[in-house]
């Protein structure tokens, strides 16, 4: 078979024929993660969910699927490719909190977008893998769906005071993860001035006036991030985006919320069955 098609055997699978069949998608994409590996010589792991819905957030279930994927690599270095649109800030240190643990080599894959606590998790590795499609978020978290930067800058007396000291919490809780992250992970040894420069950035409002401003490979590493920037045209990258692209497919076809999935392990977040009367 010509080397641009995939996948590349004529060798029959193990598995029985109906089984395979039904599996397939995760057979294909478990293929390519071990392609991937081979290249890396890292075991890749990935978190996909393609959504914005609330369910398909970064929540406190997630921790127990990503500590199933991590403990099947061993102690082998570790590519964790993630798509998320962000999530709880509480489940957001205690995936990095996994993450972290065994002081565990890890980088983060972002073939395209890994926001708000995303990019809390992005910030965790010791450096971030991006390509031209590629996007973090700034951090700045919410409460009532209202950026607590409005609450705090809001005129004396507006704002209800506990309202302000919850929303004052959430910008705490939410600097205080990403300074740790970066002071013990990528930017470990760099001047404390030049972080608090960066955390500044990205979790106000100041310099980035959305939420959903995105902060590209460029401008990543224009505020001091550690960015492996791999070009288009990259046969690695290549790889990365196919496998996203399957993801992509696969979740819209199946109405998955979420997947997690390594070159062994596969665990699949379901949209609830609607009920009919």
């Amino acid at each position: 078979m010509p080397p641009e098609y995939f996948p590349r055997t004529t060798d029959l699978p193990t598995q029985s024929p109906l089984f395979w069949a039904a599996h397939k998608d995760r057979y294909l994409r478990q293929l390519l993660i071990r392609d991937i590996e081979s290249v890396t010589n890292r075991a890749l792991i990935l978190y996909f969910a393609d959504d914005v819905s609330l369910q398909c957030q970064i929540d406190s279930g997630d921790d127990v699927q990503l500590a199933e994927l991590l403990h099947a690599c061993g102690t082998r270095p570790v590519d964790l490719m993630l798509e998320t649109v962000g999530g709880m800030t509480d489940a957001t240190e205690k995936l990095c909190s996994i993450l972290r643990a065994n002081n565990r080599d890890y980088r983060v894959v972002v073939p395209r977008r890994a926001k708000s606590n995303g990019t809390v998790i992005a910030l965790s590795g010791s450096e971030i893998v991006m390509g031209v499609e590629s996007e973090l978020g700034p951090i700045d978290p919410s409460f009532n769906n209202i950026p607590v930067e409005f609450i705090l800058n809001s005129p004396p007396g507006t704002i209800n005071p506990i309202e302000y000291q919850v929303a004052e919490t959430f910008r705490k809780q939410t600097e205080k993860l990403a300074r740790d992250m970066l002071k013990t992970g990528m930017l470990s040894g760099e001047d404390d001035g030049a972080i608090e420069s960066l955390i500044g950035k990205i979790a106000t409002r100041d310099h980035y006036h959305s939420h959903g401003s995105v902060i590209s490979a460029e401008e990543a590493l224009k505020i001091g991030l550690k960015v492996n920037y791999l070009p288009s045209e990259n046969d690695l990258w290549r790889k990365f985006t196919l496998l996203r692209a399957m993801y992509q497919y696969d979740c819209r076809q199946q109405s998955y919320l979420k997947i997690f999935e390594g070159a062994q392990t596969s665990l699949v977040v379901s949209a609830a069955p609607v009920s009919k009367s």
